[in-house]
């Protein structure tokens, strides 16, 4: 165990250099820091004088050397727009941001294990075929796309009126196949909990659920059709291993082997795709925070690059890659608790 931790600590500092040599290297592309400071109105020897004061005439070298030092010191800088530090301004939008990944994760799981499951077991069944079905229409539409639609139909309401209005029937269908609406599809709500001092959390309120119930289904509705899909061919292939069949023989129930010895052999190449879409799920809530105007970091991302606020821009591609960090190494760890014949060290016991 130790071995390995310093093995992961010692390649995620590598990622994290790598990241910041990245994030270091596109500051001179999107644009001159002075003027976003200054503005035009600074003549030029002002200006020169500004570029010594802040260092930006020192070689290469010399300013990743400061701009590292500073990150290891928790310093990316301050924001031009919000005009305070930028990781004070990432704390203040991350809690919305986590939430709803949160949110989305949790319909992730309700969904995608039974339903996964369901598939694998009953391959032939019309309900695990019209779960393919849809898993793949799913996969193929962007997820702005899906956030618009739902706003659509469950926030603005849509009334059909295609079926005759006076039979009894097409009036049932108008009924049936029309939406009211009024699910509330802008910002957070105005009752929030606070939690841990700053942390703001709609968790704890009607109004903080309400909001959170379109964009998380917006959220996971990328995701949720490939786990439902991964789950599905991997219990498929654990249901056909050499165990699973000695199990049938020697008598063991079909909810025995299915739910105790196959389901926990899925879980493992989930367990490690799922580290990773988490991760990934906080880079796609950009689109999703934009739609539905949700105060997070990727919607305060893109209002960065609008402004060009270089300095938010590069503290939010440190602190994400952070997370990619620190979620794959929590992964590895519980990939080696789940199936204990895995060494931590990638070799089998």
């Amino acid at each position: 165990m130790l071995a390995f931790l310093v093995q992961r600590i010692s390649q995620a500092f590598l990622v994290m250099f790598v990241i910041s040599v990245i994030a270091f290297a596109i500051q001179d592309g999107l644009g001159d820091p002075l003027q976003q400071m200054v503005g035009m109105s600074v003549s030029q020897e002002e200006r020169e004088a500004l570029r010594d004061e802040l260092g930006l005439n020192d070689s290469v070298v010399v300013q990743y050397l400061r701009f590292a030092g500073n990150a290891l010191q928790g310093d990316l800088g301050n924001s031009y727009f919000y005009s305070k530090p930028t990781l004070e301004v990432i704390a203040e939008h991350l809690p919305a941001t986590l939430e709803l990944v949160i949110g989305a994760s949790l319909i992730i799981v309700v969904f995608s294990v039974p339903i996964g499951v369901y598939s694998a077991i009953r391959p032939q069944a019309w309900l695990s075929k019209f779960f393919m079905g849809i898993s793949t229409v799913g996969i193929s539409i962007p997820v702005f796309l899906t956030a618009i639609m739902l706003i659509q139909l469950f926030s603005i309401g849509v009334t059909v009126s295609a079926f005759p209005e006076d039979t009894g029937w097409g009036q049932w269908l108008n009924d049936f196949f029309s939406t009211e609406g009024g699910l509330p599809s802008y910002g957070r709500g105005d009752e929030l909990t606070h939690l841990f001092g700053t942390w703001e959390s709609g968790f704890f309120s009607e109004s903080g659920l309400m909001h959170l119930v379109l964009p998380s289904v917006s959220l996971a509705s990328i995701m949720l059709p490939l786990f439902i899909r991964l789950i599905r061919a991997e219990m498929m292939e654990v249901l056909q291993s050499d165990y699973i069949r000695y199990a049938r023989a020697k008598g063991l129930s079909a909810g025995r082997i299915n739910f105790l010895h196959a389901l926990k052999n899925t879980m493992l190449p989930v367990i490690t795709v799922g580290g990773v879409q988490i991760g990934i799920m906080v880079a796609y809530t950009i689109l999703t925070e934009t739609v539905f105007q949700w105060p997070g970091v990727g919607l305060m991302f893109l209002e960065a690059i609008t402004r060009s606020d270089i300095p938010l821009i590069v503290a939010y591609l440190m602190v994400v890659g952070l997370i990619f960090v620190i979620t794959n190494t929590l992964v590895d760890l519980i990939y080696g608790l789940v199936n204990p014949t895995v060494k931590l060290t990638g070799k089998k016991a």
